[in-house]
């Protein structure tokens, strides 16, 4: 397991996301509404488009290319499409507001 810093809470807006790379996979991390920060991989499991370009609603991310849903929590694929992304663990700092993400391997 590996523990990476990606950031501060400063730099991701709320609804928003950040990316960043780790090996050959690109890794998006979302802020949402409630504050809270997931950590999915940024390929869309149907065509591969940029889930960091999709609109945020809820705990769900739609994929900017065909609009499939995907909860961010689980990185499930909402009915009725089907599918599964890669999630990884995410935690903040209390004092510093510092994000890190944990990558298995």
């Amino acid at each position: 397991m590996n523990k990476l810093r990606i950031g501060h809470l400063t730099d991701i807006d709320e609804k928003g996301s950040r990316t960043f790379k780790v090996l050959d996979t690109e890794i998006a991390v979302f802020k949402l509404s409630d504050g809270s920060l997931h950590a999915v991989e940024n390929r869309c499991p149907h065509k591969g488009g940029r889930l960091s370009e999709g609109m945020v609603c809820g705990t769900a991310v739609h994929c900017p290319l065909h609009d499939w849903k995907i909860d961010l929590r689980s990185g499930k694929v909402h009915e009725p499409d089907e599918g599964c992304l890669n999630t990884y663990p995410t935690e903040v700092d209390g004092n510093s507001g510092e994000i890190y993400i944990t990558i298995a391997g």
